[in-house]
């Protein structure tokens, strides 16, 4: 299995999410984490799924998923998740200072 790392920005968006779905339905955010884990361990396995999105940062990746988009690099062992936004979100504006 190759290797998965979460940034710290990942699991603050992760944690946001979590809250929200907890408010919500926690039957949708069992869903949510069960579903985003195999998720990222599919993106592992085959790293280059995702479509670019080198346009805002190079070398930087996306999925989608549920109505967010998990952003990755691919690195030597595997893939390093930088977050997980909202797909309505000004994609551009959320990596603009990093």
């Amino acid at each position: 299995m190759r290797r998965l790392v979460i940034t710290i920005d990942a699991s603050r968006d992760l944690s946001e999410i979590a809250d929200y779905f907890l408010e919500q339905s926690i039957n949708a955010g069992d869903r949510f984490v069960e579903g985003f884990g195999k998720k990222c361990q599919h993106l592992a396995e085959f790293p280059y799924l995702g479509r670019s999105y080198a346009y805002i940062n190079p070398g930087l990746r996306g999925i989608s998923f549920m109505q967010y988009i998990i952003f990755y690099q691919v690195i030597d062992e595997g893939i390093e998740i930088l977050r997980v936004v909202s797909g309505y979100r000004n994609l551009e504006a959320v990596f603009k200072n990093k």
